[in-house]
């Protein structure tokens, strides 16, 4: 039976996939958002047996720039710059998603290398946060507008952020 936090991996992936493969930027920037608001999720779980006010007050802090402010102003930018969609990507939206899925395997790949299911209690959440991490790059070289680089640049972040949970046994 799948954890709580393999669920919370899946519903990453797809949030990946979401971004690859959307036009629409107010599509990406829900889908980086829900990133936010499931890695807080999983940042509590993963550490329940110790949960602080000093830690959950982290969290909310910064699921709250994540899936709120920063959300809110690139919505901003995107109403007063006119533009609602990527018109013409450096690779199209259905390469982007077939070259995802590639990458996802060979996260996948990559991930079963390192062992982390220790610490985080599922095996799965080593290579999404690699895929997580590599799809933020691949929106960022493959997209002309500035608001989906950003949005890119928010995705690896939460890459960073998902792999740095995997591996830290505790937070300073």
């Amino acid at each position: 039976m799948p954890t709580l936090m393999d669920i919370l991996g899946v519903l990453l992936i797809l949030t990946n996939l979401r971004l690859l493969g959307s036009s629409e930027l107010t599509a990406c920037i829900r889908a980086v958002a829900l990133q936010a608001i499931i890695l807080g999720a999983a940042a509590l779980l993963v550490n329940a047996a110790q949960l602080d006010a000093r830690l959950v007050a982290i969290v909310l802090v910064s699921t709250v720039l994540k899936a709120g402010m920063l959300p809110w102003l690139l919505r901003r930018a995107i109403r007063e710059a006119g533009a609602l969609r990527e018109i013409e990507p450096f690779i199209g939206f259905t390469a982007s998603l077939l070259v995802g899925l590639a990458l996802l395997g060979l996260c996948f790949l990559i991930g079963s290398r390192l062992d982390a299911s220790m610490v985080a209690g599922t095996d799965l959440l080593v290579p999404v946060a690699l895929f997580t991490l590599v799809t933020g790059l691949l929106v960022i070289v493959s997209r002309r507008k500035a608001v989906t680089q950003v949005l890119g640049y928010l995705g690896m972040e939460n890459g960073i952020y998902a792999f740095g949970m995997a591996f830290a046994i505790q937070e300073p």
